[in-house]
């Protein structure tokens, strides 16, 4: 898989299927979309390469980890976040957004009445456990 930021600055591509995908509607997620929920992909990091300058931005997470989310300093796109070794991709990103395949949706707890998937998921209240 491969995509990139709005301007085309910040690229990357993907080798092998994601280890989770879905969408996260954390209220951290909520606020960094604008919108009730954002779509994600989790790699490895060994499994992601990535060309342009990112700048970051550091949170504690809603369960206590500590969330770095990554963005174009041009455009402001924010493309991913990250973990221990793994990257988060947001799949609206991708070059070609038919190759997102959702399998779960995740804090679905925080998830506002009007954001109804039209497709059947795993839904979890927090994260899995």
């Amino acid at each position: 898989m491969k995509g990139t930021c709005l301007c085309g600055a910040v690229r990357y591509e993907t080798k092998g299927r994601p280890l989770y995908s879905g969408f996260c509607h954390c209220r951290d997620c909520q606020r960094a979309t604008g919108t009730g929920h954002c779509c994600y992909m989790i790699f490895s990091r060994a499994d992601v390469d990535v060309t342009g300058e990112l700048r970051a931005y550091e949170k504690l997470a809603e369960n206590g980890n500590v969330t770095i989310r990554y963005f174009c300093p041009t455009c402001g796109s924010q493309i991913f976040s990250s973990g221990h070794d793994r990257w988060t991709v947001y799949a609206g990103t991708l070059d070609d957004m038919s190759l997102f395949e959702p399998t779960n949706a995740v804090f679905t707890r925080s998830r506002p009445h009007w954001d109804r998937s039209a497709i059947q998921l795993d839904e979890c209240e927090t994260l899995p456990g």
